[in-house]
């Protein structure tokens, strides 16, 4: 007995190829479906197969409502059969999401990260005070820290607070301070300290005695 074979360039487009041949056959059919009543009985009986078929989503939120749109988008949303979700359309799927935000440093000086311009503009919102002075400073360590991450040489002081008072807009301003800044050796040294990882050195053999 021969059986014709059946090419994939003779069979229709998979819509969502994860789901296989078979699964969008049985959406087809349910597609020819004259009877209503009928017509939804299949498409629940459908979303079940679907759901078997991804175990590990059943615990995911709205896992029923992902499930009923991939069934419209299978269906080349020819289907017509009441759902549970609203129906998904081919104009909302062809919508182009809108643009992420990323966040952005200051241009000029994006040696010191978004976490220095963060702490900055929380020090903004202290009273002034002992606390706020403690906090400032701490900051403009910090960022005489990632200058000589990024450039090796020396940096004065002057030039930290040049940068803070800019990145503040002007809210901070530590120009006629009598606080001196760490020593740029300090802070290299300190960074190599903690980016060594201290090795453990075995004491097995050590003060045995020999017989």
């Amino acid at each position: 007995m021969t059986h014709a074979l059946e090419y994939n360039s003779e069979r229709s487009h998979l819509i969502i190829p994860e789901y296989g041949r078979h699964l969008q056959k049985m959406v087809d059919h349910a597609v020819s479906i004259e009877d209503d009543k009928e017509r939804n009985k299949v498409a629940k009986s459908i979303i079940a197969v679907m759901g078997n078929m991804n175990p590990h989503l059943r615990d995911v939120s709205d896992f029923q409502h992902k499930l009923w749109d991939q069934l419209f988008i299978i269906s080349d949303f020819k289907l017509d059969v009441e759902s549970p979700f609203p129906k998904p359309t081919r104009e909302m799927l062809s919508e182009r999401p809108e643009m992420l935000e990323y966040p952005q440093n200051f241009p000029k000086y994006r040696f010191y990260g978004n976490n220095i311009k963060r702490m900055i503009d929380e020090a903004k919102k202290y009273e002034e005070g002992p606390l706020k002075e403690a906090l400032v400073l701490s900051i403009a360590n910090h960022m005489k820290k990632s200058y000589l991450n990024w450039n090796r040489d020396s940096v004065e002081d002057e030039v930290i607070f040049d940068h803070l008072n800019e990145l503040s807009n002007g809210a901070i301003n530590l120009k006629n301070t009598d606080e001196d800044l760490s020593e740029a050796a300090n802070l290299l040294r300190n960074k190599k300290k903690h980016s060594k990882a201290p090795s453990k050195k075995s004491n097995r053999g050590k003060g045995r005695k020999r017989h």
